[in-house]
């Protein structure tokens, strides 16, 4: 169903071809007012710090709506949960019950007590960070990768190995629907107005179905090869997905055209997070750096440097703060052991 982390080099296509610039990709003619400003404040903000989280790889990383609190989710088969304290992330509690690797997390999108984790172990877990409890425990079919939350707060989608999408109703914790795809499924999302439901799929596509009918209502070659996952721009005005051609794509939600492309990175791109104000758009894949463009332009804004792989990328739903996490390993020394940390862009450089 997903990519698995190193299934792909990185993209080797000719000038031409689809790991290119594609002909309706624009490039602007200088830096906005915008780039310009924030260039200068990730100058005095280019400092990132690593916490603790886990004992093994970091798959997932998340806010609350609130931005007071991340979230991770590891291949150790728990859950942590931070609180942001001005310029650091202090660790608040860690939550254990999941019987296998926690793929992926997400809040509810209104409430900031509340997250939900998707397991391998045919589990979802409804967490409530006031008690500190899984409020709840919902049963699925196969090994659950991908979870997401609806904009109305009233279901969560989870999506399995098998690419059976199950739409649970978060209050009863009941499943409402179940649909088996006969495409691999990648990523899942509805859009901000929470009438369609959005696929990513092994053949560079992107399926949107109605919602709450699930009839499908079309179908886009977005990319010459897996298209791996989606984000909806907090503004509703695009969303963006990454693929395996290393292209990011940037597509108008009412019209579904794209409207452009980013190319920086050479590995299949696996994470993307737009700004609290819809003007950055954060990417990263096997490349050691996380990509940070301007939306409206596609220029380069900045990059961040890591040293391995990343995973996951979030930004703050208020702040130029950028949650990610890395296949690091623990030490120079002892390289096959996993370091499990959550890393913060965006700080003080004298902090």
């Amino acid at each position: 169903m997903a990519v698995p982390p190193a299934a792909m080099g990185p993209s080797t296509l000719g000038p031409s071809g689809p790991g290119s610039m594609a002909p309706w990709c624009s490039m602007s003619s200088g830096p906005s007012r915008y780039v310009l400003g924030m260039q200068e404040l990730f100058r005095g903000h280019s400092k990132t710090r690593e916490f603790p989280a886990h004992s093994a790889k970091v798959h997932s990383v998340a806010w609350s709506c609130d931005g007071r609190r991340l979230a991770s989710g590891s291949f150790d088969k728990t859950a942590s949960v931070f609180l942001l304290e001005k310029d650091r992330l202090v660790k608040e509690n860690n939550y254990r019950g999941h019987g296998d690797s926690v793929d992926q997390l997400c809040w509810h999108p209104s409430n900031p007590d509340l997250f939900v984790t998707a397991s391998g172990d045919k589990t979802i877990r409804i967490w409530d960070v006031r008690t500190t409890k899984c409020i709840a425990t919902v049963n699925t079919k196969g090994e659950n990768i991908n979870i997401c939350w609806s904009p109305d707060g009233q279901t969560i989608a989870v999506g399995n190995k098998d690419d059976v999408v199950t739409f649970i109703d978060a209050k009863t914790h009941r499943s409402k629907a179940e649909e088996q795809f006969k495409f691999e499924v990648n990523e899942i999302s509805w859009n901000n107005d929470n009438n369609m439901f959005f696929l990513t799929n092994g053949n560079g596509c992107i399926n949107i179905l109605s919602y709450p009918e699930l009839k499908p209502v079309q179908s886009i070659n977005a990319h010459p090869s897996n298209c791996i996952c989606i984000k909806f721009d907090p503004m509703g005005k695009y969303f963006a997905t990454g693929s395996a051609d290393a292209l990011v794509s940037l597509w108008d939600v009412d019209e579904l055209v794209c409207v452009r492309c980013f190319s920086r990175l050479d590995w299949p791109v696996r994470t993307l997070s737009f700004s609290h104000d819809g003007k950055m758009l954060a990417s990263a894949s096997e490349d050691h750096f996380i990509d940070i463009a301007e939306v409206e332009t596609g220029d380069k804004l900045w990059e961040v440097q890591c040293e391995s792989p990343t995973f996951t990328v979030a930004w703050h739903p208020k702040r130029p703060l950028l949650a990610f996490a890395c296949d690091d390993k623990d030490g120079k020394y002892d390289s096959s052991r996993e370091a499990g940390t959550v890393k913060l862009f965006g700080l003080p450089n004298d902090s």
